[in-house]
């Protein structure tokens, strides 16, 4: 099948088909006589992979690593749960700090009082100096 269809198949853009190529995550599609990218099932397959661990959240790295690990028939699970489990904890503490900055932010929402006048607890806020032990972004 042509890259446009191989896309439709897998929810994957041509263009990000190239760029997973391109990159090396992707090993280059078959070509046919005229050049055009063909694409067979296991390539299909591959995309599907990607396009899930995409939605997962995995680097690029990681999918590379999970890629290789799936297509080795011999692999020891304990590398696939390693990288997944690096992961988690990797979304654990990004969603901790997402809460916590919602929580910030409903605060400062609930102290302005959204009225005509130009004193406004949310900018005094950003305004403020860090406090210890808040890192900088």
């Amino acid at each position: 099948m042509n890259i446009g269809a191989a896309a439709a198949a897998t929810g994957v853009s041509a263009k990000m088909i190239r760029h997973y190529e391109a990159i090396g995550l992707l090993r280059p599609a078959a070509r046919r006589d005229n050049a055009y990218r063909d694409y067979c099932d296991s390539d299909v397959h591959e995309l599907r992979f990607v396009r899930r661990a995409r939605r997962l959240g995995f680097s690029i790295d990681e999918i590379g690593a999970l890629l290789a690990l799936w297509r080795d028939d011999e692999r020891p699970s304990r590398d696939v749960r390693r990288i997944a489990k690096d992961h988690l904890v990797d979304l654990e503490g990004r969603i901790a700090e997402m809460q916590a900055m919602a929580t910030t932010l409903h605060k400062l929402v609930h102290a302005c009082h959204g009225d005509d006048r130009p004193h406004c607890p949310i900018l005094d806020d950003l305004a403020a100096e860090p406090t210890a032990g808040v890192r900088p972004s």
